[in-house]
């Protein structure tokens, strides 16, 4: 889809020829001279749009506007918030249609946060998943114009957001590939195609690479499957040499039957939502090739099937990480923190400024937080603060959840360092309890995605979060010369609430 951010006055709005013209009405619009001020100001004191954001009313072939159709939809004060709502809702409504060109007029004023939501909103609504349809629906939506009261100021959000948006439809398109498409080789596959982009590199590990790195934990999980394992590392080199990176750890668990411990089989299929994070970090680098910011960003994902093959490990095993830690297995579908554990040891390395890593990893996050926000861990508040911050920028939030020391008295075990699991409560805390272990040396945060991956039910599919939170993240890393050892002075105020 081909996205432009272009001066509109209305007026000039009202003259350009296209299929749909979406203007976003904010409270208080008043009546003007012009054919779509005109048409504003008389829905307004007809009471026929309602200001409530989100409400819509539909016209054909209005008077003095050169669109065949025009959709007046409220948006409230005009935040980022409520302009992305209000386009989701729109730009859902042409599904099926034939509309091809669309210009959204954005309120007079309307900032940054605004036109990164217009942006991402209309990509998210018109995203159509046509990969393994024998008569794919087609998408219609091929040209979006962004009008602005003024574009200067506002075209490096603009690009950003278009940037954003690539890499959250990349996301999406790989999670929601069967899983008998996304095996760990072709998400491989994929990391050497992005390692064409100008700046990203890629090297992908097989399993004897693997084994002469020691990764006991993470070939543990992958001996069960047929399919062999792979260990991706994206680098992608924006900033100075000596600058240190931002290192990004996805789980690329590319179906997960739960093992030996198997889950039931209802929505057993939605597992193959398990490489979330994988897609996740895949995106990011995505969108990094468009946006092209002045950092230095590392990308791991160890990625392999969690299958109950006689060759696969169970419970009472014990497995000896990349770390030299040994793992007691009690339950073999708490496998992410397994191959994640080795991740993070290899993260060292690279003498990171951060580590984050982002995986569908607990049910238990699922019941705390819902779908809303991914669950949030940090051991580092700076860095704490700066991806809250990231994420309320990018409408993709989450929540920090503690981290004391107590909650890891339940990985404890006879028979070994560890446990991979505790008991039920706090399942979400201890799996985080479990991963810190093994970061203990640079600042770490762990994002559990497994309430905001994918959506279940009739609007069934992958979300692409939080390709956004990350990537807003790390273009704040630019924008402080690459330094997570102070927030920015909104980090702070955030934090203060």
């Amino acid at each position: 889809m081909d996205f432009e951010l272009k001066t509109l006055s209305p007026a000039q709005a009202a003259a350009q020829k296209c299929d749909v013209l979406l203007v976003l009405v904010p409270e208080g619009a008043k009546q003007g001279k012009d054919p779509v001020g005109k048409l504003v100001g008389a829905a307004v004191s007809a009471r026929d749009l309602e200001p409530k954001p989100g409400k819509m009313l539909h016209a054909y072939r209005a008077e003095g506007i050169a669109a065949t159709k025009v959709i007046l939809a409220s948006v409230g004060d005009g935040s980022g918030k409520k302009v992305q709502s209000a386009v989701q809702s729109a730009v859902g409504s042409l599904k099926g249609t034939s509309a091809k060109k669309l210009v959204i007029l954005l309120p007079e004023g309307a900032e940054e946060d605004a036109v990164r939501a217009a942006v991402c909103g209309t990509a998210d609504s018109s995203y159509v998943y046509v990969a393994t349809k024998s008569k794919p629906e087609a998408r219609e939506l091929r040209s979006v114009t962004i009008g602005v009261a003024n574009a200067g100021p506002l075209q490096a959000a603009f690009e950003r957001a278009r940037g954003a948006a690539a890499g959250i439809e990349f996301a999406r398109e790989l999670a929601n590939l069967p899983p008998n498409y996304a095996t760990p080789t072709r998400l491989g596959e994929e990391a050497k195609k992005l390692a064409k982009s100008n700046g990203i590199t890629a090297e992908v590990l097989g399993p004897k690479e693997v084994a002469k790195l020691g990764m006991g934990s993470f070939m543990g999980v992958a001996k069960g499957s047929a399919e062999p394992l792979r260990f991706i590392v994206l680098k992608y080199n924006g900033g100075p040499k000596d600058q240190a990176p931002v290192v990004l750890v996805g789980k690329g668990i590319t179906f997960d039957t739960g093992g030996i411990s198997i889950k039931p089989a209802p929505e057993m299929d939605e597992m193959k939502f398990d490489m979330g994070g994988a897609a996740s970090v895949l995106g990011t680098f995505r969108a990094l090739a468009e946006i092209r910011p002045k950092v230095n960003v590392v990308g791991l994902i160890p990625s392999c099937e969690n299958m109950p093959d006689g060759a696969a490990y169970k419970p009472g095993d014990i497995l000896t990480s990349m770390s030299g830690q040994t793992i007691e297995v009690l339950n073999t579908d708490a496998e992410g923190r397994l191959i994640l554990c080795d991740a993070l040891t290899y993260a060292e390395r690279f003498k990171p400024k951060a580590v984050i890593d982002i995986a569908t990893l607990t049910g238990a996050c699922v019941i705390a937080l819902g779908n809303v926000r991914s669950g949030m861990f940090a051991t580092d508040d700076n860095l704490a603060v700066a991806l809250t911050v990231a994420g309320e920028q990018a409408l993709d939030p989450c929540w920090r959840m503690p981290l004391d020391d107590e909650y890891g008295e339940g990985l404890k075990t006879n028979f070994a360092d560890v446990a991979n699991v505790g008991g039920r409560a706090g399942g979400a805390i201890t799996a985080a309890k479990f991963l810190q272990r093994f970061a203990a040396n640079y600042p770490w945060a762990h994002l559990d995605i497994a309430g905001t991956a994918w959506k279940g039910g009739p609007a069934k599919g992958a979300t692409g979060r939080p390709v956004g939170l990350l990537l807003e993240y790390i273009m704040a890393q630019e924008e402080e010369g690459g330094s997570v050892s102070r927030p920015a002075k909104k980090a702070k105020a955030a934090a203060k609430g």
